[in-house]
This record gives structure tokens, sequence and C-alpha cells, in this order.
């Protein structure tokens, strides 16, 4: 398997948790996002992957996009523990609350988005942070909330899930922005169980060979 990333990207980041947890072997392949107006737009990576983000997982002739996406694909074609376990409707809740994030919040923040606030609107750092600030703290309040009736252990009863291993990105991203987390006691409190996990520690940002410190 080839892994397609970037070492701060959070999609990248919670596809190299599941491939962890699952204890699958895995080729990551950087793709800078910054570098030369970024690697993303060049042509080859395009043709891997039309809508020029990461992640992209290479399994021999089958080609999969799209975080989640490949998630479920591992779940679906690779042994190992679960990334969504339980009954239906603990799969559906553990679905919804990874949409949560990597859907509903993920793509108001992230790094294209941010860009394009800077550069073609013209918007100051201020204005930009104040951006973040809102679009983190509805989410995280809403993820707040939602942890008070499925948390048990992990964000969805006992088990690990696909649901910490978006929380996991996404609390980090929140961090480097410099967004507070006291208003959320639950979500921090998992956050910091979910570091102390030896295969999340492995797919942390700063544990990768392209990373930037």
């Amino acid at each position: 398997m080839e892994l397609y990333g970037y070492w701060r990207s959070s999609a990248s980041y919670r596809v190299r948790i599941g491939l962890n947890y699952k204890g699958l072997d895995y080729h990551s392949i950087p793709v800078h996002l910054l570098r030369d107006g970024g690697e993303q737009h060049q042509t080859a990576y395009r043709q891997l992957n039309p809508n020029g983000l990461v992640p992209t997982l290479v399994d021999g002739s089958h080609v999969v996009h799209q975080s989640l996406a490949i998630l479920e694909y591992l779940d679906e074609t690779c042994a190992g523990p679960k990334l969504l376990p339980g009954d239906a409707a603990q799969r559906a809740t553990i679905r919804a609350l990874s949409l949560d994030l990597a859907a509903e919040l993920q793509p108001l923040i992230n790094l294209r988005v941010q860009q394009y606030l800077t550069q073609q609107l013209q918007v100051s750092e201020q204005a930009k942070q104040a951006w973040l600030q809102e679009w983190f703290g509805r989410a995280f309040q809403a993820f707040e909330t939602s942890l008070h009736e499925t948390a048990g252990d992990y964000a969805v009863g006992d088990s690990f899930s696909m649901a910490d291993a978006c929380l996991v990105p996404q609390v980090y991203s929140a961090l480097r922005f410099g967004i507070e987390l006291a208003d959320y006691p639950q979500l921090e409190r998992l956050y910091q169980k979910l570091l102390s996990l030896d295969f999340v520690q492995a797919a942390a940002p700063e544990q990768q060979p392209d990373a930037q410190v």
C-alpha cells in the first residue's frame, strides 16, 4: 500500500491512525501542499486524484481518495480491529460523529480555504483567526454535547473507532491555531487519552518523514 499525504494534513493524519490501528504496512509518499505552489496541483498527482487533495491510497490497482472512504475501505478489505465496530446503530453513530468533523468542520478550516480568505478575499490575519474560532467553536460544542450521549472509554462506547481517528487531527489543528479547549472538557479528556495510544503517537505529524518542525 502507498499513502500519498502531507505530514500536517488532518485528513492524512486520520488515515495514518487507521492504518496503524489495523497494523497495516504502507509506504508514505509525501505531497508537499506548499512547495512550488503546492505539489497537489501538479499534473502527475491530479491524474491520481483529480481533486488535488490529500490523502490518496493506492492498494495494488485500486486508488481510493477521501479519508473516510479510505478508512471504510481498509475496514472492509483488511484484517485487524474494526474502525466501525458494533451493530448497525453504533456504526451509524460512528459515521455521524466522523462526518461532523471531517465533512462539516474541516472543509471550512483547511488550507485551501484559509489561502482563499487571505489571498483572494484579502482578509486580515485577525479576521481569519475569527473565522477559525467561529467554526472550531461550533463544531467542538456540538461534538462535546454528543459525547455526553455516546462516549464510554472512547467517542462511541468502549471501543476505538473511526470517530476517534477523526477527533485527534482536528484537535491537533485547533491547538495549532490557538483554539482553547477549556469549554470542551469531555473532548479534551478524550483527546488526551487518545494521545497516549502507541498507534496514535506513531501517526503524529512530527513523526512523519516529511515533517518540518
